[in-house]
């Protein structure tokens, strides 16, 4: 079996609905056996992908999300926000934004972030006269900050695939997520002037605000330790994620929220979701065996720098690539597969492996949120239950500031540098 027949089967077990992590296993399998490997090897090539101690932050923060989730987290800094902007034209708008925002402090994934808030969110902005469109586009398109801003699953997977230092990913993750969370607020700004009829406010209540800040006071130290934890060296990411779900628990019992089925609930999401994605890690170490046996990064390599030597084409083409993979497949199946095939290519064109995680992350996020297949889409779809082509034409607004981003984080590597170099990270 050769290259070109191996990346058919895997693409005809995918049309087929084959979960990933099976079709990988099953054409790489078939790739050993034409080549007289023995199956012994390949289940050693699965174990040794999952074998890696900084993987343990991925059911860890997993974990945190849900049962983030499940206290109702979302709830209280909505009413944080609500109780902060009550006088903003459109407040109801930023307070969509401003809790997007929080929520990704705490959780590291888009679909846990649009899951929780859409039924919080969406639901109070019809009410006051918002499109369903805009409503559930910002819902959709806010959600995409928990996936970039730290604690990030995607980095975590990124940093140990590419054995670089979470902790700098982290870093370099938070100007970009801010720059995403700027040019939402800036196209709500727009949208806002032009739709006058839901511009109303409220009148300030301070007892609403004092009341509201205490309830979120125990969320917000959660992002206060784990990057501060991380950042001063305190302790390593992995060990960041395991007292990040211990405060949870702790804050679920002094809220008087958790009980033993809501611990059961999240424990049983947490399990499901990190099966999935170890089950993807492993298969996908075991492809990485034969992509290696192939020389696919040196053949790639040498195309690319035959086609260009500037950095910022490659990364442009890259982003086109991403993109397009982001809309049918989730983030850590492409991650897993493409970063050992990059990381010798970006070396040839002088590009940091900093800036190639983060706009990695946001590539796959933009497509995620891509019609006709984006996964935060039907996340979004499915909880509000409304027909698919409003949800469409309501997201594609919000593409825009989200592709500026985008644009300057491959334009300018110093927009992911900058905040890792200064903490000594890099």
């Amino acid at each position: 079996m050769d290259l070109w027949l191996y990346i058919l089967l895997l693409v005809v077990f995918l049309l087929l609905r084959v979960p990933v992590a099976f079709a990988m296993i099953a054409a790489s399998m078939l790739y050993f056996y034409s080549h007289d490997l023995s199956a012994g090897y390949a289940i050693t090539s699965v174990v040794n992908g999952i074998n890696s101690f900084p993987l343990l932050a991925v059911p860890l923060f997993i974990f945190v999300g849900t049962i983030a989730n499940n206290l109702g987290i979302a709830t209280r800094l909505y009413d944080f926000a609500r109780a902060l902007l009550p006088r903003l034209p459109g407040n109801l708008a930023y307070v969509n934004l401003g809790t997007a925002i929080g929520f990704s402090w705490i959780s590291g994934s888009a679909l846990a972030d649009a899951a929780s808030t859409s039924k919080v969110q969406i639901p109070q902005m019809l009410k006051a006269g918002y499109p369903y469109g805009f409503s559930a586009g910002l819902t959709a398109s806010g959600s995409l900050m928990s996936t970039v801003m730290p604690p990030s699953i995607p980095a975590v997977l990124f940093a140990a695939t590419a054995s670089i230092s979470t902790g700098a990913l982290f870093a370099g993750s938070i100007i970009p997520a801010g720059l995403m969370a700027l040019g939402l607020a800036l196209y709500v700004f727009v949208w806002v002037r032009f739709h006058p009829e839901v511009a109303s406010s409220r009148p300030f209540v301070a007892a609403m605000l004092g009341k509201a800040s205490a309830r979120v006071i125990g969320p917000a130290l959660l992002p206060v330790i784990i990057l501060g934890g991380i950042f001063s060296g305190w302790f390593t990411p992995t060990e960041s994620a395991g007292i990040a779900a211990v405060y949870m628990l702790l804050l679920g019992l002094i809220y008087r929220t958790l009980t033993w089925r809501v611990f059961w609930k999240a424990a049983k999401e947490t399990v499901i979701i990190s099966g999935g994605i170890l089950l993807i890690l492993g298969a996908s170490n075991l492809m990485g065996q034969v992509l290696a046996r192939e020389q696919v990064s040196r053949a790639l390599g040498e195309w690319l720098t035959g086609l260009t030597d500037n950095p910022i084409v490659f990364l442009l083409l890259l982003n086109v690539l991403l993109i397009l993979l982001g809309i049918f497949l989730e983030a850590p199946p492409v991650i897993l597969v493409l970063v050992p095939i990059l990381m010798p290519i970006i070396g040839q064109f002088g590009i940091d492996p900093v800036q190639l995680g983060v706009i990695m992350i946001l590539n796959l996020m933009i497509g995620s949120l891509t019609p006709p297949v984006g996964a935060v889409l039907f996340v979004v779809g499915s909880i509000t239950r409304r027909p698919m082509g409003e949800l469409f034409r309501g997201i594609l607004p919000f593409l825009i500031p989200l592709g500026v981003v985008l644009l300057l984080l491959t334009i300018f590597p110093v927009v992911v540098t900058l905040v890792p170099t200064l903490l000594g990270l890099m």
